[in-house]
């Protein structure tokens, strides 16, 4: 399965696409320059406990990384994650 992303500037997603529909999703929304909010992630229950939800959320974190923004995990699951992850908390605002 391929994660696809796309960005306009002030919001963006981590997606999986099949037959043109969106199966998996993160959404995520710049507060600021530097400080990018999760808030949202959702997955086809044709997916469930496959992991999808974790690799959406993995790949906003490598972003994070990336651009060196912090993140505001609102979305309960990535809340979750990050809480269960601690390699992710050098990115973690706050």
């Amino acid at each position: 399965m391929e994660i696809k992303h796309e960005f306009d500037g002030d919001k963006g997603s981590y997606f999986i696409e099949e037959e043109g529909e969106r199966i998996a999703e993160m959404t995520y929304v710049m507060s600021s320059n530097t400080l990018v909010i999760f808030d949202h992630t959702e997955v086809s229950p044709l997916l469930k406990g496959q992991g999808v939800g974790r690799k959406l959320v993995e790949a906003g974190v490598q972003m994070a990384r990336e651009k060196g923004w912090k993140v505001v995990p609102l979305c309960p699951f990535a809340k979750a994650e990050s809480d269960k992850h601690r390699e992710y908390h050098d990115i973690l605002a706050g």
